[in-house]
């Protein structure tokens, strides 16, 4: 029996007591099959506390990997898997439903990737890190409702979005925190600026710069994903993407007006109000 198979008594989960009405996107609403509710929660428990640990900062980079090894042998059927009651959840949760386990490995190889890597070389490296975090969620779901895999593209750049949107809102607070920096280097250097601007009480011209560009890049994605609710059969999943679509412009428009190391750049219950009305209204045109 390996040292990842022994038995443990000892939880390896550090909840942070994030949940899912925390998120800028709804998971796993009234939208969603009643009966596939269950599995979208299980997926999301898993996720996020896979990501509490990358994210504890009392815990240092070798203990967060073999916590989120754990993780990924009981979800491949190791024994004792008291520890991570998420990990079991999930183990059972696919084995239910017959979807992969290759999402849940790749949520786990972006949160390894977190446990050791502070900061990004351009647009392109964060992308690649988005293929490991971000992507994979709405995959998961896809499959979860058993669409066509022509609906990855679109899901891939939803989730992409929604996930660099999530880093300019937490970038302060992720590099006085964790010293994790998600703005690429090569735009904070064609800006004349430093990481170091992100202690300031506001933003500068130069750190300015980079959360536009990296807005208008963001943009773009949005763009793509607006072809994913046409594209899904699922009623209820489609009606949640349009809305999860209009979560994501009007939550990068805050971000374009606001300053996210002045204060806390997030969406109202009137974005969620008008998201809802505006997906709804247009899935039902449609």
């Amino acid at each position: 029996m390996s040292v990842l198979d022994a038995p443990d008594t000892t939880t390896i989960e550090t909840p942070s007591g994030k949940g899912r009405g925390d998120e800028n996107f709804p998971v796993g609403s009234w939208l969603i099959r009643r009966d596939l509710r269950v599995h979208v929660h299980a997926f999301y428990r898993f996720a996020r506390n896979a990501d509490d640990i990358a994210d504890d900062p009392t815990l240092a980079a070798a203990d967060k990997l073999r916590r989120l090894d754990r993780m990924a042998a009981i979800l491949d059927g190791a024994s004792g898997d008291g520890d991570s009651p998420a990990a079991a959840a999930m183990r059972a949760s696919l084995a239910a439903t017959g979807v992969t386990a290759q999402h849940c490995h790749d949520v786990l190889h972006a949160f390894r990737q977190d446990a050791v890597k502070l900061r990004y070389r351009d647009w392109d490296d964060l992308m690649e890190y988005c293929r490991y975090s971000a992507a994979p969620v709405g995959r998961q779901l896809l499959d979860l409702h058993g669409e066509s895999r022509d609906t990855w593209p679109a899901s891939d750049a939803l989730c992409a979005a929604l996930q660099v949107l999530n880093h300019l809102q937490d970038c302060a607070e992720d590099y006085r925190a964790l010293d994790r920096v998600y703005l690429p280097l090569a735009d904070l250097r064609a800006a004349g600026g430093e990481v170091e601007m992100l202690t300031s009480p506001a933003a500068s011209p130069e750190l300015r710069y980079v959360l536009d560009t990296m807005l208008d890049r963001t943009g773009l994605l949005i763009a793509r994903a607006r072809r994913l609710p046409p594209g899904v059969a699922a009623r209820g999943l489609r009606w949640e993407s349009a809305v999860i679509v209009a979560l994501a412009a009007r939550l990068a428009c805050r971000l374009r007006c606001g300053d996210p190391l002045a204060s806390r750049v997030g969406l109202a219950k009137r974005d969620f109000a008008a998201a809802f009305l505006s997906g709804i209204l247009a899935r039902r045109r449609q």
